[in-house]
Formats: C-alpha cells, sequence, structure tokens
C-alpha cells in the first residue's frame, strides 16, 4: 500500500462504527482523497475523515473513542438539504 493509498476496508469500518452511534450516516458508496481527508460519498450524505483517524482504524482502532467518533459525526453533511446539521 502506498503513502497515498486509504484502506478502504478501514474507511468501511468507520461507518459501522459511526452508524452505530447515528444510523442516518448511511452505507459506503465511495471515497475521494484529499490532502489531508478523505471526503466519504454515503448512501445519504457525505462526511470527511481524516486520514490520520482512518490509518488509526486500520492500526489501532481500540484507541478510537465514542467522544471521537461523535466529534467526526458532527461533520456529516445529508443529502436532504432541509435536515438540520447536528450540534
Amino acid at each position: 500500500m502506498t503513502k497515498d493509498t486509504l484502506p478502504a476496508y478501514a474507511i468501511v469500518e468507520l461507518l459501522i462504527r459511526l452508524a452505530q452511534i447515528d444510523p442516518h450516516i448511511g452505507d459506503y458508496k465511495g471515497h475521494a482523497i484529499s490532502v489531508d481527508s478523505a471526503v466519504v460519498k454515503t448512501t445519504n450524505g457525505k462526511i470527511p475523515l481524516l486520514k490520520t483517524l482512518i490509518w488509526q482504524q486500520f492500526e489501532q482502532p481500540d484507541l478510537i473513542t465514542e467522544a471521537d467518533l461523535k466529534e467526526v459525526i458532527l461533520a456529516f453533511q445529508p443529502l436532504n438539504t432541509g435536515r438540520k446539521k447536528r450540534q
């Protein structure tokens, strides 16, 4: 795996963990990589995930706390623009 490649299954695992907290996240559809994050498209919207978090899920998932995941959920952007962003 090259430095610019991210393990897709670690992204899917993160989405599963996020959906356990908020089922509105949706299922994995794809992702696009930027400099320090990946924007993940789901069946219900999109969510940015830092590369460091994805690698942590790959290498040491037990170190990611529920509080960390709840912080990530705040950035979720639902497809339905009428739905309010979580606070």
